[in-house]
């Protein structure tokens, strides 16, 4: 755990509105916290490093701010206290349980779990061994069995306990084991005091003990004989799968609700493969996929708060923390009152995308020592963010790594500390002091100094406000432009956005590998995303075939072009080909220069190559690349102004999978070598909107090169400044 951290409640908020933190302070030390505009977010000395600048905006002290853990692992709890009072009665029981495990510990998990202080109830659970155990509390002291053999891990098993005060016994079955079983010193005590059932963990108060796994088809009766008037609960995992509740169909309606969001909408024992979606066949999806990593929320107490002045600018902010020596900083965006734009461009934050890549402990950090060490001595050497995502895991990691079991992260919260997301946090080290090696957050930040250098008055605005206003939110801008990486969005922004250019709005896109994935978000509960890496596309971990669908809105996952809307549809271009984080040159056609329709772009630029610099990859086309293609979408009057060409042989380059059949023909019929560019276009829309595009995650980091004065600079400028006319 961190000496300082925390997290903002929402990454935006409007004037006049209330924003809260949420501080875990470790140091035994007061912490002071005031309120900054980030004007620089590059740790680089070669640009200036970070730079903050003090804002007039009071920061209220909720409550002291002290140590805290993060409660980690996903369980359910189900019913309510008269659940078993039944089995005051009988004393006998019958439970039933699919489980499927997917990783061996040297703890027990627990399965399920009704087991007080005193002894009372029963836990079932897989121990470290990997078999079964029941624990049972009895009028003569508590009893057990275990399974004669170990569960398979990735293999469903059904499991039956019976409890019989007719043969004063406890029964344990597994199919395909031998029965065992016990016999009981006297009557079961099934009833505990004041403790709820809990499912997955040992706790219904707490993760403890949690299981890694599938559960299925929990039932219990207050009778060995299971008939439906004994019946205490029949819990169907594959109903409201978009909710954390737990429904349970017996008459006694004794409903659970889940915590910290396992995985549902996946394969449960039922599944067979004749179908691919839950909402056709819920019956094939009635399980629950537990992990012991599982976060949504940190759920700290709010420590500080702070009101946004009405008359506050629209920008990057943070909240500053100090407790002796600790420092930390907490990034967060003013955008504008709702439907009162100050200013004629617009530039729309990728707060998903940050969110989806929050924590992302990267696989060079964990596997080559040479690069965590260079990474180490640069951030030491720049007095940079000094903690990386891979080192401390304790918040969570991104949609782009693995659960402990090994399967994908696919949802992820903004309600925790992202360590990625913090001024001077930088990704990639460089022995040469030119590289920022920066992504997202702090790599945006080159495109906000860049705006407020050339004298552009921008407002910021954000995904969320994106997908809950819509088009409105765009209408009052001339401009919208985007920032280096607009990866991840909802079918809502995409509409949005397409409407806001078809009906005369301009759209400039200044990165890569953008509006490739479709996420889902929770209805009921801000800052939850989905993604589900389905079929195609440059993936981490891949989703099992059978679970493409979001269990948040029921929709086909994956990649946008799989729903019909490849990125060429929208700004011209899409992703291509991904390399190392190095960059080249663009290569600018000259056909481009007496093309009256572009060649306005050029205007003051002499050079045949441009962007051979940049404090992101070394160069303003690198790292992952965007190329026009007719045939995903691609306007047929789009123009490609420049091509980026001479990318560094070492990167290496590989083309999406997406366009590779094989390894050596393409779907697009071009030879490997041909897809892997960048290619900076323009076009126009019957209805009077335009389009600028650069095909290159690494395009804004050659805006700040010597000074910002460069050809990178002056395409950009001439851009904006036309299309804000």
């Amino acid at each position: 755990m961190l000496p300082l951290t925390g997290y903002a409640e929402r990454l935006s908020v409007r004037p006049g509105q209330t924003l809260r933190f949420h501080v875990a302070n470790a140091t035994g030390q007061a912490v002071q916290a005031r309120v900054v505009r980030v004007l620089c977010a590059d740790p680089n000395p070669a640009i200036g490093g970070v730079q903050f600048e003090p804002v007039p905006v009071p920061v209220r002290g909720l409550a002291a701010a002290g140590p805290q853990s993060v409660p980690s692992g996903s369980y359910g709890v189900l019913g309510d206290e008269q659940l078993l009072a039944p089995c005051n009665d009988t004393h006998s029981l019958t439970l039933t349980l699919w489980a499927l495990p997917t990783l061996a510990l040297s703890r027990q998990q627990v399965l399920v779990s009704w087991l007080d202080e005193a002894g009372r109830g029963l836990q079932l659970s897989m121990q470290a061994d990997q078999r079964v155990r029941v624990e049972l509390g009895t009028a003569g002291g508590g009893v057990w069995v275990s399974s004669a053999r170990p569960l398979a891990l990735q293999s469903w098993a059904f499991i039956q306990i019976q409890v019989s005060a007719e043969d004063q016994s406890l029964q344990l079955s597994i199919a395909g084991q031998e029965p065992v079983s016990c016999g009981l010193p006297g009557p079961a005590q099934l009833v505990p005091q004041g403790r709820l059932i809990s499912l997955a963990s040992a706790s219904d108060q707490a993760a403890i003990d949690t299981f890694n796994g599938r559960l299925e088809g929990l039932s219990l009766w207050a009778d060995p004989k299971q008939t439906d008037a004994t019946c205490l609960a029949t819990w169907d995992f594959s109903q409201q799968m978009h909710t954390q509740a737990v429904i349970d169909t017996s008459l006694r309606a004794q409903h659970g609700r889940l915590i910290n969001t396992p995985t549902r909408a996946v394969r449960g024992v039922r599944w067979n493969g004749s179908e691919h979606c839950f909402r056709h066949a819920p019956q094939h999806y009635g399980a629950i996929h537990f992990h012991d990593d599982d976060l949504d929320d940190c759920r700290w107490p709010a420590t500080h708060e702070i009101t946004i002045p009405s008359d506050l600018r629209s920008d990057a902010y943070a909240l500053l923390l100090d407790a002796g020596s600790a420092q930390e900083n907490i990034p967060f965006f003013v955008v504008p009152h709702c439907g009162q734009a100050r200013a004629r461009v617009a530039v729309l934050v990728s707060t998903f995308t940050y969110t989806i890549y929050g924590n992302h402990a990267r696989p060079e950090w964990i596997h080559d020592e040479r690069w965590r060490q260079a990474h180490i001595e640069q951030t030491q050497a720049w007095k940079a963010y000094p903690y990386n995502p891979g080192e401390h895991r304790d918040y969570g990691l991104s949609t782009y790594n693995v659960h402990t079991d090994g399967s994908g992260i696919g949802l992820v919260s903004w309600r925790r500390p992202m360590l990625n997301l913090r001024a001077g946090y930088f990704t990639y080290p460089y022995p040469e002091i030119r590289g920022s090696g920066l992504r997202h957050y702090p790599a945006d930040s080159h495109l906000l100094m860049w705006m407020a250098h050339q004298g552009h008055e921008v407002d910021l605005i954000t995904d969320a406000e994106l997908h809950a206003e819509g088009e409105a939110l765009l209408a009052p801008y001339k401009v919208v432009v985007t920032g280096s990486h607009p990866e991840y969005h909802t079918a809502q922004m995409l509409d949005a956005l397409q409407r806001y250019r078809d009906q005369g709005g301009r759209l400039v896109y200044l990165g890569g590998n953008g509006f490739y994935w479709r996420v889902a978000l929770d209805a009921s509960r801000e800052g939850l995303i989905e993604v589900r890496r389905a079929e195609g596309g440059i993936r981490a971990w891949a989703a099992e075939p059978g679970e493409y669908y979001h269990q948040l809105d029921g929709q086909y996952g994956g990649l946008w072009r799989r729903n019909a809307r490849p990125p060429q549809q929208l700004v011209g271009v899409g992703f291509s080909a991904q390399g190392n984080f190095v960059g080249s040159h663009y290569r600018i056609h000259e056909a481009a220069r007496s093309n009256p329709k572009v060649s306005w772009i050029l205007e003051g630029v002499q050079a045949q190559n441009v962007g051979g610099e940049g404090f992101s990859g070394h160069g303003a086309a690198g790292f992952e690349l965007d190329r026009v293609d007719v045939r995903l979408g691609s306007p047929a009057n789009a123009v490609v102004i420049a091509t980026s060409e001479n990318h560094p042989p070492e990167a290496p380059w590989v083309l999406v999978p997406e366009e590779q059949l094989t390894h050596i023909t393409t779907l697009p019929g071009e030879s490997h070598q041909a897809l892997i560019r960048a290619d900076m276009t323009y076009f126009d829309l019957p209805g009077g909107g335009e389009v600028f595009s650069v095909g290159s995650i690494t395009f804004c980091g050659s805006l700040p090169v010597n000074g910002f004065d460069n050809d990178i600079s002056r395409i950009l400028d001439n851009v904006i400044r036309r299309f804000s006319r």
